[in-house]
């Protein structure tokens, strides 16, 4: 078994490594969108993966992981508060919908990217102090998360089919 754990890490590496380059090439080219801060979420399609093919326990390293490296490469605790708050929203709510017999792994997504958006705004509330953002920004943002939670769900779902092998055949 010890194969096991090495085969595991370098996985949970590699899988670590993807989202911060998915990351970064959205930071690089947003979305034409007129809105702000609307992202396709991609590394959520890889958070995705990673919980139903390893599982709670190293999905939340790996999101925790993300969070701390995003804000080590871009110095920027703002954006590193705001990740993590939308993370681990993200993150409950994935964990349990995916729980819901007949919750489709695209409707996990979208509810995880709805999540991490709500946490997003949450933690901008917080420490802009702007309670406004709830009326104003938040209905905007959900929107948007349930259209790119849906497509990062279709991306997760094809990439789980077609890799199912590296967890024994299974999905979950």
């Amino acid at each position: 078994m010890r194969n096991q754990g090495a085969r595991r890490i370098a996985l949970s590496g590699l899988l670590t490594s993807l989202m911060l380059v998915f990351g970064l090439i959205e930071r690089q080219f947003p979305l034409p969108i007129a809105v702000p801060g609307v992202k396709l979420g991609l590394a959520n399609s890889v958070l995705l993966y990673s919980l139903y093919m390893l599982g709670i326990r190293q999905s939340v390293v790996l999101m925790l992981l993300k969070a701390l490296l995003s804000w080590l490469i871009y110095m920027n605790l703002s954006a590193m508060l705001y990740s993590l708050a939308g993370g681990v929203l993200s993150l409950i709510a994935m964990i349990l919908a995916m729980r819901i017999k007949g919750v489709s792994v695209i409707g996990v997504s979208a509810l995880g990217a709805v999540f991490f958006n709500v946490g997003q705004i949450l933690a901008a509330m917080l420490v802009l102090n702007t309670p406004q953002l709830l009326l104003t920004y938040l209905p905007v943002l959900m929107i948007s998360g349930v259209v790119t939670g849906v497509l990062t769900g279709m991306v997760a779902q094809t990439v789980m089919k077609h890799l199912s092998h590296l967890n024994g055949g299974k999905l979950g």
